[in-house]
């Protein structure tokens, strides 16, 4: 396969150098790259697509008015990251999600860090994202965010960066353990020789983890969905079905006497821990949202009693909306006295009149981001748009300063893809999954998304963005 007309010129390539150099830990694969036909090369993307199919590796697009399910298309060339690298973000990963577990136990119960003056009070206390319900609770052994998917980026000198922590319910681990399956039997021989740590174990290390949260010997687990219309409906299904537990609707769960049953064909069923995939509004309507028809009536209260854990616990959302992503910095130094393993992007709170004045005057120059959206949605790529969207944004930002951010443009590091002309770069971010039970697991691979149009920075599933297979080496 050639790599000709391959350019790496204005950013991070990870298997070029930038003056045409293989890196070390892409050698073999760029060995077996240069052996390989052009014709070997797409008959495995073609198998690769067909095996997605029969998987059924499907997510539903909300903003799509044609309702299609979608393939996420998966490149054929793994991304590979080094031990060396490996190992400092899996430091950097573990110091974080401990700081930020500390941070949501503090704000629920003495608040030190609002009355210290660390972080506004404010900005938590007037957050859509904390839960009144949840003052004063402290969830099973002092554990809010079980999993979390922290996506980072590379910049163009290859330092990695964090570009946003997702502790509320985290999607796509199914389609990096369904990829590592597919990848695996297009390159059997250079998986082995390469030396590429395993992330087949997720879903009983998941299990453990769940296990864990309740004092039972055998606790009963199950996953619950909000439905078979869910974006990520295909995970739930997934996950349930590899760590051998029930996957549950609302409908299927009772409260009684604050404790939670499962309604089965021999009766009712205890439930112990539920991995919650539905968002906190809608977990409980007495507590909650009233109109939620995908909650539980009294879970809220059976899980304030004790009878109930739930992965992640409620209340997590308010530590990855995009304006407290500003403060984690000063909140590891706060709880760790330590300084950050891995960097934030610089970010600008355009609550803050300093910052807002920069971004109203630099907003072609700037990345700005709703404090609350998801997906690529609610964003502006200032470089990428035109005047009138800028004009457009500037409004917004005026009109409600406390719900936008912004950050400069970094241009994503590369990886190689196939393509209709052969072998070239796409830019890729990184989104690794943490497990918090008795310890704080990293696992090594990570879901890697590639922005599949040349050139463009945006690799959300919903916005037209592919993935890659992530090959964590041993060595």
């Amino acid at each position: 396969m050639k790599t000709e007309g391959y350019s790496s010129e204005g950013h991070f390539d990870e298997m070029f150098t930038s003056d045409g150099e293989i890196r070390g830990h892409y050698e073999e694969y760029f060995n077996y790259l240069s052996k390989a036909s052009n014709k070997k090369m797409r008959q495995l993307q073609h198998s690769a697509n067909k095996a997605q199919k029969a998987m059924g590796m499907t997510f539903n697009v909300y903003h799509d008015n044609q309702g299609l399910e979608k393939i996420l298309h998966l490149d054929i060339v793994p991304r590979i990251i080094s031990n060396t690298e490996w190992k400092k973000l899996e430091a950097g990963l573990k110091q974080r999600i401990h700081a930020l577990n500390l941070f949501l136990q503090d704000i629920y119960n003495e608040q030190k860090i609002l009355k210290d003056g660390v972080v506004p009070a404010e900005l938590i206390l007037g957050s859509k994202d904390f839960l009144k319900p949840c003052i004063g609770l402290t969830p099973p052994k002092g554990i809010w965010c079980h999993i979390t998917g922290t996506d980072l980026i590379r910049d163009k000198n290859g330092e990695y960066y964090i570009l946003e922590d997702n502790l509320r319910c985290p999607s796509g681990v199914s389609y990096m353990l369904e990829s590592r399956e597919i990848i695996k039997r297009a390159y059997p021989q250079l998986f082995n020789d390469e030396g590429v740590m395993p992330v087949s174990d997720y879903p009983a290390k998941l299990l453990k983890m769940l296990q864990y949260l309740s004092d039972k010997s055998k606790p009963v687990v199950g996953v619950l969905t909000p439905g078979i219309y869910n974006s990520a409906y295909f995970e739930h299904s997934y996950l349930a079905l590899q760590m051998g537990v029930e996957l549950v609707n609302g409908v299927d769960l009772i409260v009684k006497d604050k404790i939670v049953y499962m309604q089965t064909t021999k009766g009712l069923e205890q439930i112990d821990v539920l991995y919650r995939r539905i968002d906190d509004s809608f977990l409980d309507p007495l507590t909650f949202n009233p109109e939620s028809m995908l909650g539980i009536p009294g879970v809220f209260e059976a899980y304030k009693a004790g009878n109930i854990a739930f992965a992640n616990a409620p209340g997590t959302g308010v530590a990855d909306d995009k304006a407290v992503y500003a403060y984690v910095p000063r909140i590891i130094k706060y709880y760790l006295d330590e300084e950050p393993i891995l960097n934030n992007v610089p970010t600008y709170l355009c609550r803050e009149e300093k910052d807002r004045k920069y971004v109203l005057e630099h907003i072609d120059q700037l990345v700005v981001k709703e404090t609350n959206a998801a997906g690529g949605y609610g964003m502006l790529i200032g470089p990428k748009s035109d005047k009138e969207e800028h004009e457009k944004f500037r409004q917004l930002i005026k009109d409600n300063p406390n719900n936008y951010i912004a950050q400069p443009t970094l241009s994503l590091s590369t990886v190689p893809c196939l393509t209709e002309n052969g072998i070239d770069g796409r830019h890729v971010d990184l989104r690794p999954y943490i497990l918090y039970g008795d310890e704080i697991e990293v696992i090594p691979g990570a879901l890697t998304r590639v922005a599949l149009k040349k050139g463009s920075l945006v690799v959300n599933s919903s916005q037209g963005g592919g993935s890659k297979d992530t090959w964590v080496l041993y060595n």
